[in-house]
């Protein structure tokens, strides 16, 4: 069954780009994600207490959880959650979030002592590949901003989301291999919520409209990606070399792109299809035994 985890954490994760967009209409970034993060913390910890899972054997190590917590859920989300809300399309903001396999693979030498293989380095060099063909519909050089429909902040956060991101798998995989997964994640969850919190109060009116839309929205993201795919990430990264499960992340842009395609009627061309193809073929050359 364990082989068929990464398939789920694809799917699961792609959705939060699709939850995003359905839910950043009627909230602002950091007050969609500080309700989230707050309400994923309650019931995650009625679950600790009715389990009676046990807790990190030390401060120390809780700092190192919560600081990675901040990495992937305040960094990452907060980054590709203000990039949607500027206008950027959801299967684009998966597509640059799609870099970090590459960015990691170049981390994980020197910061985990990782080698990576030539046949992972192809891998990892086709599925940027095909990740710059599906960007390339998104081109638009006849616009002042480059992409059509929104400016370069949100280039900038997308951006931001994805040294984020790698960041928190290196610091995951580094620091935090002995946290227990639950209460762990449930510390990560806490601090991304305290975060959130100020930023929110900070820089936002806080303002939501609890459409139906949005309260599915944001249901969606808490049991799904929130519960499901950060449970499998977490997983992933303690049973396996970091530079590996990033390149999981390779299928989720048309995965995303997909799903925006049915849902939002985001089209999808010829390079964008032959884009998806040379990123899973990538992706299994950089997982392969």
């Amino acid at each position: 069954m364990t082989r068929y985890i990464p398939i789920l954490f694809v799917f699961l994760w792609s959705t939060g780009f699709i939850g995003a967009k359905l839910g950043l209409p009627f909230a602002e970034p950091y007050t969609f994600l500080f309700i989230r993060m707050t309400i994923t913390s309650a019931i995650l910890l009625v679950v600790l207490l009715v389990l009676k899972k046990s807790w990190p054997s030390s401060w120390k190590l809780s700092s190192h959880v919560a600081l990675s917590g901040v990495l992937i859920h305040c960094g990452y989300l907060g980054g590709v959650f203000t990039a949607i809300k500027l206008g950027m399309p959801s299967g684009l903001a998966a597509l640059i979030a799609g870099l970090q396999p590459l960015l990691t693979a170049f981390a994980a030498q020197p910061v985990l002592g990782e080698k990576v293989k030539p046949v992972q380095w192809l891998g990892l060099s086709l599925g940027l590949a095909g990740i710059v063909l599906v960007l390339s519909e998104k081109l638009d050089l006849a616009s002042n901003n480059l992409f059509d429909g929104f400016g370069p902040w949100a280039v900038v956060a997308a951006f931001f989301a994805v040294l984020s991101i790698t960041a928190s798998s290196l610091y995951q995989k580094k620091y935090c291999t002995d946290m227990p997964l639950m209460s762990g994640t449930f510390i990560q969850y806490c601090a991304a919520a305290l975060l959130y919190s100020i930023a929110a109060v900070s820089f936002e009116t806080m303002a939501v409209q609890w459409t139906g839309q949005f309260i599915f929205a944001l249901f969606w993201l808490i049991f799904m990606p929130s519960f499901g795919a950060i449970s499998l990430l977490m997983w992933m990264i303690k049973q396996g070399e970091a530079s590996k499960v990033a390149s999981l992340f390779y299928m989720v842009p048309p995965v995303t792109a997909l799903e925006a395609f049915f849902l939002f009627d985001e089209t999808l061309g010829l390079a964008a299809l032959i884009g998806m193809a040379v990123a899973s073929l990538g992706v299994w050359m950089a997982v392969k035994k």
